[in-house]
């Protein structure tokens, strides 16, 4: 099974007016988004999304309104055909409490796979920070850093994870590994 995972503040919504994105008043897609992930579905990619939301440990938001925004996020993107099969969370921040999901541990990227039946040479990892890029190194995985806040299909085809003149995306993943 072929596995792409997300970051979402950065790489699949704009967070640079607002840090904490909860609400879906607050909520981007950022430029190229739609796009990419119609693409990798289109390609036979599962698509997860992987997310520190350390709002939650500090009082900010809740859960559940994590869950609504990702409700709301998920339906937005199916109806433009872009699947997006599990969303895993880390509520925690080191300040407040402790734990094993926050990235860059590799925890929630390892659960993904495990559930997604996926293996690391068949999955890679997309994100726009430096925990990004440790977490995806520590599971195995083939890792992308993208600049935040901007265009997700044009910086992927330019890295040459997404291929436009007909090259299937896992011929260019067996080449970069």
């Amino acid at each position: 099974m072929k596995l792409a995972i997300f970051d979402r503040d950065g790489v699949i919504d704009d967070n640079s007016v607002c840090y904490y994105v909860y609400r879906k008043e607050d909520f981007k897609f950022n430029p190229g988004v739609v796009h990419t992930l119609v693409h990798l579905t289109r390609q036979g990619y599962c698509i997860a999304v992987v997310s520190n939301q350390s709002g939650i440990a500090k009082g900010v938001y809740t859960l559940q309104d994590v869950n609504i925004l990702h409700d709301w996020m998920t339906d937005e993107l199916a109806r433009q055909g872009a699947v997006i099969q599990r969303i895993y969370v880390c509520p925690h921040h080191p300040s407040v409490s402790n734990c094993l999901c926050r990235k860059p541990q590799p925890l929630l990227l390892e659960k993904a796979m495990s559930e997604m039946g996926a293996k690391p040479e068949e999955t890679f990892f997309v994100g726009d920070s430096d925990t990004d890029i440790k977490a995806g190194a520590a599971a195995g995985i083939r890792t992308i850093k993208v600049e935040p806040n901007g265009d997700l299909y044009r910086q992927l085809r330019e890295q040459g994870v997404i291929e436009d003149r007909g090259k299937r995306i896992e011929e260019s993943l067996k080449s970069k590994v």
